[in-house]
């Protein structure tokens, strides 16, 4: 019986022995990689998120840690990186920036790999308050609409007038105010309305 028993022991002595290695090769795989995926990071070919002021992006060139490197849009809406001008972000999508510095990184690098990923949604910022149970600044990574804001805002309280919901938004630099009836957008009878980056809704 003792005989058996130390057979046993010595099977799982050796399977673990086996089975560790392999998966601290699995942990260096993942670090290896520089430009590797990160939760809730956006993509470098997202065509729909528009990079804004106090984002943080990674810019990753192939082969080429000097130009590799994490750091925040400016207040201007530039980047800097060495031996480059400043570079206009803000405004383009992390697809675009990439292009634009994949030109710029031509006359340093031979055939330039380059890779933009949005580590930190900063920027895109819409402001609640009022009569909601989760009023506040929302972070968000793309357009949404009013129905999905509310419900992100963890809904109505039982004093807010959902017929007369004030949104204040620019168009064109000017500022514009929008009554919404939420009710009515419920029942279909109204368009949902587009919330966009700086708005500000206010649920009395």
């Amino acid at each position: 019986m003792k005989k058996v028993f130390m057979a046993i022991l010595t099977a799982l002595v050796f399977c673990i022995t086996i089975t560790v290695p392999s998966m601290g090769n699995a942990q260096g795989d993942r670090a290896a990689d520089p430009a590797g995926k990160v939760q809730g990071a956006i993509a470098a070919d997202s065509d729909q998120y528009i990079i804004g002021p106090e984002d943080v992006l990674l810019i990753y060139v192939w082969r080429e840690e000097a130009f590799t490197r994490t750091l925040p849009v400016r207040t201007d809406g530039k980047i800097s990186l060495p031996l480059l001008d400043d570079i206009q972000a803000a405004g383009l999508t992390p697809l675009q920036l990439k292009n634009a510095l994949t030109e710029k990184l031509k006359g340093f690098v031979e055939n330039p790999t380059v890779a933009v990923t949005v580590m930190e949604a900063n920027s895109f910022k819409v402001y609640v308050s009022g009569e909601v149970n989760k009023p506040g600044v929302h972070s968000l990574r793309s357009e949404l609409t009013l129905v999905k804001l509310i419900i992100m805002s963890g809904g109505f309280t039982e004093w807010a007038n959902q017929k007369k919901i004030l949104i204040i938004t620019k168009e064109g630099g000017v500022e514009k105010r929008i009554t919404a009836n939420y009710k009515k957008i419920i029942e279909g009878e109204e368009p949902d309305i587009v919330i966009k980056r700086g708005d500000t809704i206010i649920v009395r």
